[in-house]
């Protein structure tokens, strides 16, 4: 699953890059990021689709302690036009995590475009003072820039929708239905009724995981369109 997860983002997000591209006016920075926050968004979008179902029997089998046959049966029985099945069971949970994988990952790839610009511009300025002394190493740039701006992107991007990741997991363990009702529990059983330390139980374990995955997931990813646009 997270092969096509990736590759839907990444999707998304090229073509927001194009997009631009594209645009007479490509050389504005503003028009940049709000490209690869519309392609990011409905990446997003797209992605909750697929991953709403695969949470459910992940969720079914860690929480609720259902077999991973019967979890995949019940799901997979409910996605299928012929069944007799609530085939509302089968997405329970998918608002919530539309709202975790649509706007957060716009934010993900605006963070990562901005950081990045930023980043570069950082280091050729400090080549164009460094010039006597041969500038700086490029390979190194070309490794540190992206892994550095898609480690900053996986913080602002989940501190944007780790709320919305808690309130999913609850819901489709069926412990609360509505994702208002379940925000409001989650913060009734936070410490002094504190909405950041309820919505955000978990958050740095979350981070410890995703900071690496999207420094090297973009990393991967310019690798690889830079080998490709050298071919074309």
């Amino acid at each position: 699953a997270v092969p096509v997860q990736n590759a839907v983002l990444m999707t998304g997000y090229g073509y927001g890059k194009r997009w631009t591209d594209n645009d007479e006016d490509n050389n504005n920075n503003n028009n940049v990021l709000l490209g690869v926050f519309i392609g990011g968004t409905i990446g997003g979008i797209f992605q909750s689709f697929v991953m709403s179902p695969i949470e459910l029997i992940k969720v079914s089998q860690q929480v609720v302690g259902t077999s991973v046959s019967k979890a995949t049966t019940s799901v997979v029985s409910g996605l299928l036009p012929t069944s007799n099945n609530n085939k509302s069971s089968a997405w329970r949970g998918l608002g919530a995590t539309l709202l975790r994988d649509g706007i957060p990952h716009g934010v993900w790839f605006v963070s990562y475009e901005f950081a990045k610009v930023e980043l570069t511009k950082m280091r050729n300025g400090s080549n164009n003072n460094n010039v006597m002394e041969g500038g700086g190493d490029s390979t190194a740039d070309e490794i540190a820039i992206p892994m550095l701006s898609g480690a900053f992107a996986a913080t602002t991007a989940w501190g944007v929708g780790y709320p919305f990741d808690l309130i999913k997991t609850r819901i489709q363990a069926g412990k609360s239905v509505g994702i208002v009702s379940t925000a409001r529990d989650i913060v009734k059983e936070s410490k002094d009724g504190r909405a950041c330390y309820g919505l955000y139980r978990g958050f740095g374990l979350k981070l410890l995981r995703s900071i690496p995955a999207s420094a090297i997931g973009f990393l991967t990813y310019e690798t690889a369109a830079k080998a490709l646009s050298s071919r074309g």
